[in-house]
């Protein structure tokens, strides 16, 4: 949804002093806050579920980051596979050296059954011809005295003979095939050891093109970085200017000697306060719930005090990060929703959780009605009721806005992007029908896209947020953990905070932390270093602060500190991926990712 500016039809030029218009359009100024101190890197994060493709008006519109990441995903999926076949290389070499070790073994065997059958076979033959109690051949015949006595001796003989030369064949057989195994097993060891060789070149090659695409990201993501820095300080320059104009419009009211009164006294313009007059809708008929009084010849917009009270307390949370559950309340950080619900339930005007919710009992006033303190939801109506903002003036609102990561203020959106205005000031009605997201359309939520859990791989679910890069996340936008420097998103921070608070009533310490949010610098580092562990840059949930890395016992397996973490971090919204589990393929029982 692209801001634009509106310029609504009014039948009246009321001069409401309150003009607004001129500080919201205010060009970039100054102040950005100082980032945090950089959390430790730590290695283990599992590659990403790749690299988005860019799309209007997100971190990844840059073309020259979105191709050196897909590069970096490429290389880092070569990795992955050489890996694999090198640890395969690896047991294959391992296995034919021990192959290789079995056949030396047997043939030291079979050249030692050899020698002793060939002693055995020497020895025999000395026997035949030098031993005096053994029958030679010439003994035999001049001894014998009947043919039968020279035919068995001459028949032991050769028997003798027989068995001594059936040892000695099988021995060398043995040998022979020995020789022939040994042969084969270092062949085969050597085939292993130059294909692990290989392979652990490409690998090589690998890790230097890696090492290239991280160092080529510097560049557009420094550029990236400056722009971001810029936008927040122009958008806190804009958040500034707006506060001192509303604080000016109730210092005029003051001066002029108003009271704001109730809500209920300006729902009838037929029976307004005393010195006040109504304020003609683009109709011409007075519209109820506003008022207006003439202050040294120009006419001052007079608002109930719970309009007043909701948009000073909303003006007072300009700043505040932004988080997408509709728990979003505050004081800490907003919805869009969770911050109208807040401020008006807040100054007693009640509206429901939802934005659709609101919108259906909201009452509707016409666009070229409305005044500041209304309510403008968003749509197109193909998205549902996506957004709210609370209107300052013809052309600006205040919102929680995931695209902005923050309580702002931002542009009126134009054109069917509007789904309606409705004043709080004038109570609330009977539910109505509201416009309802169509089928197959994306889920939006606050301006930003939500990507739902994927019923496969529900701890998936996790993933880009707001309008900033992943890694570039501002530290205004981003909420402490009670650890360190450490920062998560808002409603990330807040439960982390409370699950390691449950942690310490069962240990009697609070949850260690070695990695949290990730800037994009970092990732790229941490990719060049150790490409095949880290996540391409740009898509480690490491980036949207949304995952840390733990210690303290939380990084073995088989711990008590890791086994309530496995029992309990659901209830608080937190999740050990599947890959990271035991037997999962990169085992790192350190990492847990938030899902809500």
């Amino acid at each position: 949804m692209a801001p634009a500016e509106v310029r609504m039809r009014s039948g009246l030029a009321v001069v409401t002093t309150l003009v607004l218009v001129g500080a919201l359009l205010l060009s970039p100024g100054a102040g950005a806050q100082d980032r945090p101190p950089e959390p430790g890197v730590e290695a283990g994060v599992a590659p990403g579920a790749g690299v988005p493709d860019p799309r209007p008006g997100t971190a990844f519109a840059d073309p020259e980051v979105a191709k050196l990441q897909r590069t970096a995903d490429e290389v880092q999926r070569e990795l992955g596979e050489l890996a694999g076949r090198i640890r395969e290389t690896r047991d294959e070499v391992n296995a034919a050296a021990d192959r290789l070790r079995r056949a030396r073994a047997e043939r030291a065997a079979a050249d030692a059954a050899v020698a002793e059958q060939q002693r055995a076979v020497d020895e025999f033959s000395r026997a035949v011809f030098t031993a005096r109690g053994r029958p030679g051949e010439l003994r035999v015949l001049l001894t014998a005295g009947n043919p039968r006595d020279l035919l068995d001796g001459t028949s032991m003989l050769h028997h003798l003979r027989a068995e001594q030369d059936q040892r000695l064949g099988a021995a060398l057989r043995r040998q022979r095939d020995a020789v022939a195994a040994e042969e084969a097993a270092a062949g085969a060891e050597r085939s292993a050891t130059e294909r692990k060789a290989e392979l652990e070149r490409r690998t090589g090659d690998a890790t230097n093109r890696a090492d290239a695409v991280a160092a080529e990201l510097r560049g557009p993501i420094g550029a990236a970085d400056a722009a971001v820095v810029a936008q927040q300080r122009a958008q806190q320059e804009r958040n500034r200017a707006t506060a001192d104009n509303w604080r000016a419009y109730l210092d005029r009211l003051a001066d002029a000697g108003i009271t704001p009164p109730p809500a209920a006294a300006l729902r009838d313009p037929a029976r307004l306060p005393a010195g006040l007059s109504a304020v003609p809708g683009p109709d011409g008929a007075p519209q109820p719930g506003v008022a207006q009084r003439s202050v040294t010849g120009q006419r001052l917009l007079v608002l109930p005090k719970e309009t007043i009270a909701a948009v000073s307390a909303a003006v007072e949370a300009l700043g505040r990060p932004f988080v997408p559950d509709r728990g979003g309340e505050g004081p800490v950080a907003y919805s869009c929703d969770g911050l109208v619900r807040s401020v008006f339930g807040g100054a007693g005007l009640p509206l429901p959780a939802p934005a659709g919710e609101q919108f259906a009992v909201s009452r509707p006033v016409p666009a070229g009605a409305a005044r500041p303190g209304d309510l403008v939801f968003v749509g197109p109506e193909r998205y549902g009721v996506q957004s709210v903002g609370i209107v300052l003036d013809e052309r600006t609102m205040l919102a929680a806005d995931a695209r902005l990561a923050g309580v702002v203020v931002t542009d009126l959106p134009a054109g069917d992007t509007v789904l309606g205005f409705a004043r709080p000031a004038l109570g609330t009605r009977p539910a109505e029908p509201v416009p309802e997201r169509a089928e197959g359309e994306p889920h939006w939520r606050c301006g930003g896209v939500q990507l739902p859990p994927r019923p496969d791989a529900p701890e998936r679910a996790v993933g880009a947020w707001g309008g900033y890069p992943n890694g570039l996340i501002p530290a205004a936008a981003l909420c402490p953990i009670g650890v360190g420097a450490h920062r998560l998103r808002c409603d990330a921070a807040q439960t982390f905070q409370e699950m390691s608070r449950a942690f310490a009533a069962t240990f009697g310490r609070p949850l260690c932390v070695t990695d949290s949010y990730r800037t994009f610098p970092a990732q790229v580092d941490l990719y060049r270093r150790k490409p095949s562990l880290a996540a391409v840059p740009g898509t480690s949930n490491h980036g949207w602060g949304l995952a840390v890395d733990l210690c303290g016992g939380a990084e073995s397996f088989g711990t008590p500190e890791h086994g309530w973490l496995v029992a309990n971090a659901g209830a608080f919204g937190w999740t050990h991926p599947g890959w990271a589990r035991q037997g999962g393929g990169r085992e790192e029982p350190w990492h847990w990712e938030f899902i809500g």
